[in-house]
């Protein structure tokens, strides 16, 4: 019998599969395509052919299961529970062991992003060249048709000038001489080190103020998100001890990315190979939070106790739940009492506020035309609400999110929640 490790870990899961084609209704992917194998079912059967030796690891293979967002929409609405997502991702990192990464991610994964010092002078050679791009408006850059392999016409923010990591020191103690609370470690995550510093700082300041003692380890690395759930679990798997080697001195690790604090609580569920994997990521596990859960349930603060920044004020806000929150860490409540404790600010509910806005991670640079399809949807979602505002708490559906507003020519801009926060 063939070695197919990852997949046997997660054969009772394919196997709970009816092939109902519930999944229909759910998926965003079959929503424009209209294709089995775009679909959950399709690709359940697939992996089951494989598991019965009757189905190779060709190229097509490969395409199929990319074609997936990971946004669990599946997952949340299957009768029988089937947790798709671990069965797509097991078969990647399957297809990665029988056949290798690519050139391009191979050196991307473990020569650039896998090395946290590499990553940043990469993107600070980036920055130096962005001016080359045009602007649409603001700090955001228009890709032009010659880049179209990263999808050309797309709407993407300016590399801040300079990094959070250049801006913040490794300790920062509580405000006014406060005795600390408890002493946390800030995530920062790639987006908010390289693109939107202004959150991170906004972030240790705030949590300083309140009595919080944060410390932003010069030793973490990138959470893997892009990596692990792209099938290189080799290179996951050495992420994940360097963060938690980074962390093991904190009461608590908080971050302002959706994405990032779900794959940093999820080492446990894809990437354990052995019982002391197993026990060191469920112990690291324990320690994450999202922000927005951390306020709210550790810090419990008072959202009527928070101030609106007076730029919002009379502004009318709507929510869009990062799929990455919503689905992945049950996170539903505590941004939503956030922002309606904030006096000034209107909140109005958007029809499709869960729905996935298409972003994926790199699912929308390889099929960013689907990206745009199903963001048209989220837009008209945003549209409905006649919100002036689009807030959420994951850097990676901001980008997302501005790309398509700015093509679709909308009012409406879009902000983290902590940028409403004085």
């Amino acid at each position: 019998m063939e070695d197919l490790k990852e997949l046997r870990k997660v054969e009772k899961f394919a196997d709970q599969c009816m092939k109902c084609g519930f999944c229909s209704f759910f998926c965003p992917v079959y929503q424009e395509e209209k294709t089995e194998t775009s679909l959950a079912r399709g690709k359940n059967y697939l992996v089951k052919q494989i598991l019965k030796g009757e189905q190779e690891f060709t190229d097509e293979m490969g395409e199929i299961i990319g074609k997936c967002l990971l946004c669990k929409r599946c997952v949340a609405n299957c009768p029988s529970k089937t947790q798709i997502d671990r069965v797509v991702v097991a078969a990647r990192a399957e297809m990665v062991r029988k056949k290798g990464l690519p050139l391009a991610k191979r050196f991307t994964f473990r020569k650039v992003m896998a090395d946290r010092k590499a990553f940043g002078r990469y993107v600070r050679l980036a920055q130096k060249f962005q001016w080359l791009l045009p602007k649409s408006e603001g700090k955001i850059r228009h890709l032009p048709d010659f880049l179209k392999a990263l999808g050309a016409g797309r709407n993407i923010p300016e590399i801040a000038k300079v990094f959070l990591r250049d801006q913040v020191k490794e300790v920062n103690k509580p405000q006014n001489g406060q005795e600390p609370k408890m002493r946390v470690g800030f995530f920062t995550g790639c987006a908010i080190d390289f693109i939107y510093p202004q959150i991170g700082i906004k972030i240790i300041d705030f949590l300083t103020r309140h009595g919080v003692e944060v410390i932003v380890p010069t030793k973490q690395n990138c959470c893997g998100a892009a990596i692990y759930f792209s099938g290189d679990f080799e290179t996951g798997r050495y992420l994940a001890g360097e963060n938690i080697r980074a962390f093991k001195d904190v009461d608590y690790v908080v971050t302002g990315c959706a994405s990032c604090s779900s794959t940093l609580k999820d080492y446990e569920v894809y990437l354990p190979d052995n019982e002391e994997q197993k026990r060191s990521y469920e112990a690291f596990s324990k320690k994450i939070k999202d922000l927005t859960e951390f306020l709210t349930d550790v810090l419990q603060v008072k959202p009527e106790d928070l101030k609106l920044r007076k730029e919002f004020e009379g502004k009318t806000a709507t929510w869009h739940d990062p799929c990455h929150l919503v689905r992945y860490q049950n996170i539903r409540n505590q941004p939503r009492q956030i922002l309606t404790g904030l006096k000034g600010l209107k909140y109005v509910e958007m029809s499709n506020a869960d729905a996935c806005c298409g972003m994926g991670g790199s699912f929308s640079i390889y099929h960013y035309d689907l990206t745009k399809k199903i963001a048209d949807k989220k837009m008209a979602g945003i549209k409905e609400t006649d919100a002036d505002i689009v807030v959420t708490a994951c850097p990676g559906c901001m980008i997302n999110l501005i790309d398509n507003t700015v093509r679709c020519e909308m009012p409406q801009k879009v902000y983290h929640i902590m940028e409403l926060v004085e």
